[in-house]
């Protein structure tokens, strides 16, 4: 792990730089580049696999991202860290781990049940930070709409606008942007709602997973899936085209990618590719060829790196992922790390390592069921269809491997003869190196990433909320302080709370645009300086004011 004393004095380049200053302040932007920095849009769905025709699949209807990958490389080997979406995008906003940094439970704000620790926000270590705060100090405007998600709060410093109407287009002009659109018409909750909607999408022409019964309901449910795949690639037209009709596609890089793979039972929440494979298709004219693609193993945890990597940002030595694009590309990774904890109100604890050809899966709960019953998860008519056949003793081979009442300690698939990870080869000695091998480089993962799946939620929670008190971020210091001054003043912005982040806005209002605070402020006109602070996890510190007279 890297040194903590060292990234928590990290310091930022000026946020206000690249024309988002106010005139009353002088910045000297000591690190800015005269070379323009390219726009980075991405553009993500929820709960869906590469379900789409153009990852192969001739059933599905996606025009719109057929296009986008014949305009740009589509990624046939990316994968989330985890089967579900919170742990995923605190691993997106991060770079890291969510086993490392306290984020890997589902969700940390969820229903209080007697067993599970109160609602909380992990607390991840000081040096962790949003990667878009390395964007902001670079002078991109980094835009949200809207969903966040990521464990530990929002903190008002990740984002210029994190809300439903976020958009580039509310940047300063000739601001580079960082802008995130999130479509969550294809979350596994519009599978089964309305329930009277009939499918669009043939189920007759589907080809089920060897895993699912074939019945009618389930086919029905596959069938709703193709059909909100369908709305969603609309949606992502829209938003592409909003892109053109500002002029800007030439300038923009484009990511598309799901935050896990497809939102039905045995793939989403767990880490068998059915849950964690994810499509991703990134158009950059001018550097990717059209229509190609690329078969290298992508993380999750790649994709921050990555994009400071194409913004020409240097990337910050805690990172545990690695660039795929841009000059700071790294050669490509031989394995990706993916992890099940607790879901819901259940908890499990599995961790799996995949390579080109190879994935081991150690169950580290092998005494609990597969299929345990999670409220959410029960109210899918394809999963109660499967428990109803189950009870009657009417499930073949295959279908039956999800009921087990308790799990294999391994777990070992050849991914290109078995895609499905149906035929368990943990215990066939013609594959016993692969085991030992695989194995090795899983323990090493997590030691070396500090895994904290061993460690008790309720023990972790409270090292990070003693007494089960979330902690508050100091106020921060403006200095110097409040009072009267010739010509103009530099004024400075400290907080006690280790970590934290400072947010600054000479807006008054309820409302106001705040700016992130990472060097000295050179103020030329009076003004009224606005600061608050947060260390991720914490709660917001109290706002502080201080009024400068320039004369």
């Amino acid at each position: 792990m890297p040194d903590k004393s060292k990234l928590s004095r990290r310091t930022f380049l000026a946020a206000t730089c690249g024309a988002t200053a106010y005139s009353i302040f002088n910045l000297n932007c000591r690190h800015h580049s005269p070379v323009k920095r390219p726009n980075i849009l991405w553009i993500t769905c929820e709960d869906i696999s590469p379900d789409l025709g153009c990852y192969g699949d001739s059933l599905a209807r996606t025009p719109n991202l057929d296009r986008l990958a014949r305009e740009g490389m589509r990624f046939t080997n990316a994968f989330t860290v985890a089967g579900v979406c919170a742990p995923s995008r605190s691993c997106l906003i991060t770079g890291m781990y969510p086993t490392s940094i306290g984020t890997h439970h589902m969700r940390t704000r969820t229903k209080d049940y007697p067993w599970l620790p109160p609602p909380y926000e992990a607390v991840p270590p000081a040096y962790v930070k949003c990667f878009t705060e390395y964007l902001r100090a670079a002078g991109y405007y980094c835009s949200n709409c809207d969903k966040t998600d990521y464990q530990f709060g929002v903190p008002v410093t990740a984002w210029d606008d994190c809300s439903k109407t976020a958009h580039w287009r509310n940047r300063s002009s000739g601001q580079p942007f960082f802008s995130v659109f999130n479509f969550t018409i294809t979350h596994e909750s519009k599978i089964r709602t309305p329930v009277d909607l009939q499918p669009e999408t043939d189920p007759e022409k589907i080809t089920l997973p060897p895993y699912y019964p074939d019945t009618p309901i389930v086919r029905n449910d596959y069938a709703r899936y193709y059909d909100i795949i369908h709305t969603m690639d609309s949606q992502v037209a829209d938003c592409l085209k909003q892109l053109e009709q500002d002029g800007l596609a030439d300038d923009t890089i484009v990511f598309f990618f799901s935050d896990h793979g497809r939102g039905l039972p045995r793939a989403k929440r767990w880490i068998y590719d059915s849950g964690i494979h994810v499509p991703l298709i990134v158009r950059w004219g001018g550097q990717l060829a059209p229509g190609s693609q690329c078969h290298d193993l992508v993380s999750f945890v790649d994709f921050a790196p990555t994009v400071l990597s194409l913004a020409g940002v240097p990337l910050p030595s805690h990172l545990q992922g690695q660039a795929f694009l841009g000059e700071q590309k790294s050669a490509p990774r031989t394995a990706i790390f993916a992890a099940r904890d607790r879901m819901d109100e259940r908890y499990d604890h599995i961790r799996a390592v995949r390579d080109q050809q190879f994935k081991y899966i150690r169950n580290f709960q092998p005494e609990t069921p597969y299929a345990r019953e999670i409220a959410y998860m029960e109210l899918m008519p394809t999963m109660r269809e499967m428990r109803r056949l189950n009870a009657e003793g009417k499930l073949d081979a295959i279908q039956k491997l999800f009921f087990r009442q308790t799990k294999p300690v391994e777990e070992l698939y050849d991914i290109i003869a078995d895609p499905h990870e149906i035929r368990n080869l943990a215990d066939d000695p013609a594959y016993q190196a692969q085991l030992e091998r695989l194995r090795g480089l899983l323990e090493t993962w997590q030691t070396e990433t500090g895994d904290l799946g061993n460690l008790p939620e309720a023990e972790m929670v409270q090292k990070m909320w003693r007494g089960g008190v979330q902690p508050k971020t100091a106020q921060p210091i403006i200095s110097p302080g409040s009072g009267r001054f010739e010509s103009g003043v530099t004024i400075e912005l400290t907080c006690p709370t280790e970590g934290a982040s400072i947010a600054y806005t000479a807006e008054q209002g309820t409302s106001p645009h705040w700016l992130l605070y990472s060097q000295p402020i050179r103020l030329t006109r009076s003004s009224t300086i606005r600061a608050k602070a947060i260390r991720y996890g914490y709660a917001h510190s109290e706002e502080y004011a201080a009024t400068f007279q320039i004369h």
